[in-house]
């Protein structure tokens, strides 16, 4: 069986070494060098290692609150059963993971885990060692990789996907196969601020829904709390505030118990919206103080973290630093069942771009990575087996229904489009905070660019022309979702959302 993979972070590596090792002809296919993607940038960890007073049950539990009562349990069971065995794996191809002096995993908490069962490699640099790692054990292997190479669309026959148009040096070209697994990540390129990379533009959604594959959750968008305000975008890891790190207003207060009884250690859309208000209130960013923690434990748990700010001007260890929320992980994307298959013959999809069901309407902290691992490997397993049945979207679930490109409101007083213009009206209207106006005159700016978007020739274009059906979709589906559930937040009234520096 002839298999492509198009992406090279943890999911589609892991997707692809497994295919590779049950014999079958695999093909890497990757935007940019092999390994570029989300996963190199991840400064947390992976979840699913369990402590003495630990277990899987917990973890679940902890992942279903999380998710708002959205996560699909089914696939919940499935990521911490199989997450020890991936994380066994990890270390088998090579990830180094943060050890104490006795040989024992190093075990960190993050918000809104009830235990301690996050392992860390390089301290803040856990996806940087996986994705090394990985790609290392792709280069011993005969898999072929092509590289900067642009996926355009889904090749469908008879209902099937058969392969993939790609741009290269400026050229078309198709590549047959038998099985195609997406691993291109999210699309956090949708809005002005995010921890994303530039890559990160939803091509694999964008292809999925051109051919006609199932998408839904897209409404369900991560912020991450703590990202450094000032300069470009930088995370501050959630392990920060694990370790002990407080989040103070102007006056030196700890806000964030004002809103939730877990105070800092609250799911991420709790904290990303208290810090949203916060910061509107006062006019200025919030502060994150570490000070508590010390220098030297500063420097030697999160050194990444500890030389950027140094280089962009802070002393975190003696003073706190302001910081603001931005886009970080899309929660939704292209329905898969337990095993990635999609709703089209022969299409798979696994990582950021696939909706699982496990992360619901919010994210658990350090399931990302495990949720690659776990479901690329479970995929590649499934490749030339059947559906066992069709898997029924939940009923909580509100189905994708992109309307015509036409412009339901009079008039667009946004301007001409341009990638920064989309960004910023998805940042202000479509973000954190939202309400029927703001989704409605984001919709009708959108749809007005849509309607008059000339052919596509390069990648910028086609990134543009991705971004642009994402975003009509993504407003769509936060228009149909009445209630605030998650990280989809619903407001009577529009509040301004926080600005960060542009640089």
């Amino acid at each position: 069986m002839n298999t492509l993979v198009v992406g090279s972070g943890i999911a589609g590596l892991t997707a692809a070494l497994h295919a590779h090792e049950a014999g079958r002809a695999v093909t890497i296919v990757t935007k940019a060098a092999l390994g570029d993607g989300c996963t190199g940038f991840a400064q947390g960890g992976v979840a699913g290692v369990y402590g003495p007073q630990d277990s899987a049950a917990q973890h679940a539990s902890d992942t279903l609150i999380a998710g708002a009562g959205l996560s699909d349990a089914a696939a919940v069971d499935v990521l911490v059963a199989e997450g020890a065995m991936r994380i066994a794996e990890l270390i088998a191809r090579g990830v180094a993971f943060d050890r104490s002096a006795d040989g024992e995993l190093l075990l960190g908490r993050e918000a809104a885990h009830s235990h301690a069962r996050i392992v860390h490699a390089g301290g803040d640099a856990t996806g940087a060692a996986i994705s090394r790692a990985l790609v290392a054990a792709v280069r011993r292997t005969s898999i072929e990789v092509v590289e900067d190479a642009f996926l355009i669309d889904l090749i469908v026959r008879d209902g099937a996907v058969r392969g993939i148009r790609l741009l290269i040096d400026g050229s078309t070209a198709d590549l047959a196969a038998d099985a195609v697994i997406l691993a291109t990540g999210g699309a956090g390129h949708l809005y002005a601020h995010t921890t994303n990379p530039a890559g990160t533009t939803g091509d694999g959604i964008a292809a999925a829904l051109r051919a006609g594959a199932e998408v839904a959750d897209l409404e369900f968008v991560q912020f991450h709390p703590t990202i450094l305000a000032a300069g470009p975008a930088f995370l501050i890891s959630e392990a920060v505030r694990g370790e002990g790190a407080t989040l103070i207003d102007d006056a030196g207060r700890r806000f964030t118990f004002d809103v939730h009884p877990d105070g800092e250690l609250a799911p991420r859309d709790v904290v990303s919206r208290a810090i949203a208000r916060q910061a509107t209130a006062q006019g200025s960013p919030v502060r994150l103080d570490a000070t508590t923690i010390g220098a030297s434990a500063l420097a030697q748990r999160f050194p990444t973290i500890d030389r950027v700010t140094r280089e962009r001007g802070f002393d975190w260890a003696r003073e706190p630093i302001p910081v603001t929320p931005a886009a970080h992980y899309l929660m939704g994307g292209v329905v898969t069942d337990l095993d990635g298959r999609t709703s089209l013959p022969g299409l798979f999809a696994v990582g950021e771009v696939a909706r699982t069901g496990v992360h619901g309407a919010n994210r658990l902290a350090s399931n990302s990575l495990l949720e690659g691992a776990v479901f690329g490997a479970r995929a590649a397993a499934a490749l030339g087996s059947p559906r066992a049945s069709d898997r029924p979207l939940p009923a909580e679930t509100i189905p994708l229904n992109l309307a015509n490109t036409a412009s339901f409101r009079d008039g667009n007083e946004r301007g001409p489009f341009s990638r920064v213009a989309l960004q910023q009206v998805m940042w202000d209207e479509v973000g954190l905070l939202r309400t029927d106006d703001s989704l409605a005159d984001a919709l009708d700016t959108i749809r007005a660019w849509r309607a008059g978007a000339t052919a596509a020739h390069t990648v910028a274009d086609h990134e543009d022309v991705n971004l642009l059906l994402l975003a009509d979709a993504t407003a769509s589906a936060a228009l149909a979702r009445t209630e605030s559930v998650g990280a989809h937040y619903r407001s009577a009234d529009r509040i301004e959302a926080p600005q960060l520096e542009t640089v």
